[in-house]
């Protein structure tokens, strides 16, 4: 039972929320830009550990931010009239970072992980979830992908789970959420955990919680850090 839990603890971090578009500040990819050469580092940050993004993960973290940008400005402004929220999103979880994640719970025999998703969000919803009294948002159910490099040479294990979150909204906050996993294709080596652990979230909402706080946190926290950014906050 414990391994099963971890495991769902790790499907929740890569795939429900910090695989997705609030990901950019957590881990490696929290970082903004490379430490200038020569430059000392920040104070109480030990120079080897300022992280450097490779090309690939600064392209994430952008396209990651403009999708947030998108589904900050709808939250601010409550205006259910425009475009809806689709992005493409790319996470890539360095190896080491998921170990640390893990806190020593379960063994992570793989390298570097990198999940993506193909975000729909209709505009009408996130505008009444904030607007009115009381509101639930259903998603359609969302697939995501997600490669397990291996440490030694050799084909990457590929992960394809689909969701379906839904969270019920009081005045304006997340009060009730769910995952709601579906179908899920893995190698034989991990399908018996995924299933399992799927399973047992679909049961008893074990991320339920999970869900609540991290919806609330994107919509305050980190919309603050996009604030000055939003296409409805500027002047005409």
């Amino acid at each position: 039972m414990k391994r099963t839990v971890s495991l769902l603890a790790l499907l929740a971090l890569l795939v429900v929320g910090r695989a997705g578009f609030a990901a950019e500040e957590t881990g490696p990819q929290g970082a903004d830009t490379k430490q200038a050469a020569g430059a000392p580092p920040a104070a109480g940050t030990p120079a080897e550990n300022v992280p450097v993004l490779t090309p690939e993960e600064k392209a994430e973290k952008e396209a990651r931010k403009a999708c947030k940008i998108k589904i900050c400005d709808i939250l601010a402004t409550k205006n259910p009239v425009g475009d809806d929220v689709s992005c493409d999103i790319v996470k890539t979880w360095r190896g080491e970072d998921i170990v640390k994640m893990l806190g020593g719970k379960i063994d992570w025999p793989w390298g570097n992980a990198t999940c993506q998703s193909k975000l729909e969000l209709k505009r009408a919803p996130l505008a009444k979830a904030m607007s009115e009294a009381a509101y639930t948002i259903a998603l359609p159910s969302q697939k995501v992908r997600c490669t397990l490099a291996q440490k030694d040479k050799g084909e990457p294990y590929v992960v394809e789970i689909a969701m379906a979150p839904k969270v019920t909204f009081k005045d304006g906050k997340a009060s009730e959420g769910s995952v709601n996993w579906g179908e899920a294709l893995a190698p034989l080596l991990i399908y018996p955990l995924i299933y399992a652990s799927t399973g047992l979230d679909n049961s008893t909402n074990v991320l339920g919680p999970d869900v609540v706080t991290m919806v609330n946190e994107f919509a305050t926290k980190k919309c603050a850090e996009v604030k000055t950014e939003l296409p409805g906050t500027k002047p005409n």
